[in-house]
């Protein structure tokens, strides 16, 4: 892990893309020649250009503010030498996340949730915990808890894939600190972890969807996935149709190019 103290990174240029990418991007155009104009005039496998700042918070062990296209989220990480009581004695870590959309974050005014959380809520963080859990080694984090907060400045689609991606950079910040200030010996990160939204929208396949695709998706899919190639997690969900095996498998396939690049962004601005 290299200790360079760049902040900031975004997405590289577009290259030439690869043999591979170019089978990747075949599978998807077969039901995208007639894409109707996307945001930032993307092709319809192309991710929103993204950016990572770090070290955004002045209090938090780590922070990191991601921006994909307009869909904004603060992440922080949070370092405790506790454990949940059912963890304790185990000698093991832990990590969880929580998140949250802020009252001005979408067009219409969200409002807190004093008096108990949504079940959006639950589930999102339940998600970004998961994920970030698939790449620590609890056994060299030792008895420590790292809540990272999600808090969603703006909403343009993607916040859930958008804050595991920020997630990843505060936990890694997180676990830098903890090694400078001798808590643990090594960092527990196994390994990197981002994620990325897709979709079919008027029968076309496409890569990041904002909202006003998102909204209007006919399957909407979430797929999370480490930087060793496995997947960690696919949410897939027929809003107005069902989703065939092979749309299916041309999702993933497309996947795996903006995937790629959301990893280079996060080692780019770690150095990990």
């Amino acid at each position: 892990m290299n200790t360079d103290n760049s902040l900031t990174s975004q997405l590289p240029e577009d290259k030439p893309l690869t043999a591979r990418d170019q089978t990747h991007a075949q599978a998807v155009s077969q039901k995208s020649d007639n894409v109707p104009a996307r945001s930032y005039g993307r092709y319809a496998f192309e991710a929103r250009p993204c950016t990572l700042e770090r070290q955004v918070m002045k209090y938090a062990d780590g922070s990191c503010l991601i921006t994909c296209g307009d869909t904004r989220v603060l992440c922080s990480a949070t370092v405790e030498d506790t454990l949940p009581a059912w963890r304790k004695l185990s000698h093991l870590g832990w990590v969880s996340a929580e998140y949250a959309m802020l009252p001005a974050s979408a067009t219409r005014r969200t409002p807190r949730e004093y008096k108990g959380r949504k079940g959006r809520s639950m589930e999102i963080e339940r998600l970004i915990g998961r994920s970030l859990r698939s790449v620590v080694d609890f056994s060299k984090l030792g008895e420590h808890t790292i809540t990272i907060d999600c808090d969603v400045l703006q909403a343009d689609g993607g916040t859930r894939t958008a804050s595991i991606v920020g997630a990843w950079v505060a936990l890694h910040d997180a676990c830098r600190k903890m090694v400078e200030a001798d808590k643990i010996v090594r960092c527990p990160l196994t390994g990197q972890v981002a994620a990325i939204s897709m979709g079919i929208v008027r029968g076309q396949l496409l890569v990041d969807l904002d909202y006003p695709e998102d909204s209007n998706a006919d399957v909407d899919l979430n797929v999370v996935m480490r930087d060793d190639g496995g997947l960690v997690e696919i949410q897939g969900t027929g809003e107005r149709a069902t989703l065939s095996r092979h749309d299916l498998n041309a999702l993933l396939d497309a996947s795996e190019p903006a995937l790629t690049k959301l990893f280079a962004l996060q080692k780019s601005v770690t150095n990990f």
